[in-house]
C-alpha cells in the first residue's frame, strides 16, 4: 500500500544510505526530575516504574554490554541507532554525559544516537556537547511534549509549561541538533480540537521529527487506577485513526514521521486491547489518506514560527 507520508525509512533512503536501519534501546542509568522530588514525584501518570523502558533487556549491564549484545546478533547490511529511551537522558552533569554517550556511540555499526529527555533538562553546555558528538555521529533529541495544552499537562502530571519546550528548541536549533516530538492522542480532557492545537504549536517551531501513538494504560500507573475507577476511558481506533490523520495533514511535509503506533507490552497492558494491533491501525491510516487523496502536509499552514 502506498504511504503519503514521510517516514523515517524514507528519511534514511534519501541519505544515501544502503543498509537497514534498527534501534538499540538503552539504558541510560538516569532518573527523572519528575520522580526525584526537582519538578515533581512519580512521574507522568501514564509513565511505569521503568520509565518508558520496558522493552529493554539486559537493562542491569553497562551501556557498552547493552550495545554489544545486540551488535554480536547483529546482520550483515545493518546499522544501528543507539537510542537512550528511558527516563530523562540529559539529566546529569555534562562530563557524565560525554561518557555515557561515547560509549553509546563507540561502534562503528552505530551511526545515529537518539536521545529522550525533556526540555526543562537542555542547557547551553548540553547542547554544545551534543554538537561535538553531531560531527562524528547523526544526533537527535527527543521530547516527551505529549500536548501543547499546559491545563492537560498539569492533569498528567508533566512537571513542565509550554514555554520550556520552546526555549529548549531554541537552544537545539541553534546547534542545529535535530528535535524528535512526542504526541500522544487521548489524553485525558482532550479532543480533536486539542490535537489541532498542539498541530499549530508544533508547526510554529523547526522541528525535525515526530512520534505519535494513542494513549494505553498500563499496569502500575496512575492511569490504571483512573481508568479502574471510571475516571478516564481510552479513545477508539477510529477516534485514533482520525486524529493520526488530522496530525500527517496539517503538519509540515518537512517533518519526519517516526510512528504512528505504541508499544505496551501485552503482558502490562490494561486497556484498550486494539492498541497491539499495529498492522491494522497503520493500514486504515493509510486507507484514510489514499481514500480521500490526502498526503503529509497537504492542510499545512506556514504558522509565524515563535
Amino acid at each position: 500500500m502506498e504511504i503519503r507520508y514521510n517516514n523515517l525509512s524514507s528519511y534514511f533512503k534519501k541519505q544515501n544510505c544502503q543498509y537497514k536501519i534498527k534501534k538499540i534501546c538503552i539504558d541510560g542509568g538516569f532518573t527523572c526530575p519528575n520522580r526525584d522530588g526537582t519538578v515533581g514525584y512519580g512521574g507522568c501518570v501514564f509513565c511505569g516504574n521503568l520509565g518508558a523502558g520496558e522493552h529493554i533487556v539486559n537493562r542491569n549491564c553497562s551501556i557498552e554490554e547493552q550495545v554489544n549484545n545486540v551488535l554480536s546478533s547483529s546482520q550483515k547490511n545493518t546499522k544501528y541507532v543507539a537510542y537512550l529511551q528511558n527516563f530523562t537522558n540529559t539529566y546529569a552533569p555534562v562530563d557524565e554525559l560525554r561518557e555515557k554517550y561515547y560509549m553509546a556511540i563507540l561502534p562503528d555499526e552505530v551511526v545515529a544516537l537518539a536521545i529522550g529527555t525533556r526540555p526543562d533538562c537542555i542547557d547551553e553546555d548540553k547542547a554544545k556537547l551534543l554538537f561535538e558528538i553531531s560531527k562524528k555521529k547523526d544526533v537527535w533529541v527527543e521530547f516527551g511534549l505529549q500536548t501543547a495544552n499546559d491545563e492537560t499537562a498539569e492533569i498528567i502530571n508533566r512537571g513542565y509549561k509550554r514555554e520550556c519546550f520552546t526555549e529548549a528548541a531554541k537552544i537545539l536549533n541553534k546547534y542545529n541538533i535535530k528535535i524528535v516530538v512526542h504526541l500522544i492522542l487521548g489524553l485525558p480532557n482532550e479532543n480533536k480540537q486539542s490535537i489541532q492545537e498542539t498541530v499549530r504549536f508544533i508547526n510554529q517551531h523547526k522541528i525535525w521529527g515526530i512520534k505519535i501513538h494513542s494513549l494505553y494504560v498500563m499496569k502500575g500507573t496512575v492511569l490504571e487506577q483512573l481508568y479502574l475507577t471510571g475516571k478516564f476511558t481510552p479513545i477508539s481506533q477510529k477516534e485514533n485513526v482520525d486524529w493520526t490523520v488530522e496530525i500527517l495533514t496539517h503538519i509540515s511535509p518537512l517533518i519526519v514521521i517516526h510512528r504512528l503506533t505504541g508499544d505496551c507490552p501485552k503482558d502490562l497492558l490494561v486497556a484498550p486491547s486494539w492498541s497491539t494491533d499495529k498492522n491494522t491501525i497503520l493500514n486504515e491510516i493509510n486507507k484514510m489518506m489514499l481514500e480521500n487523496n490526502y498526503y503529509q502536509g497537504c492542510l499545512y499552514k506556514d504558522d509565524k514560527s515563535v
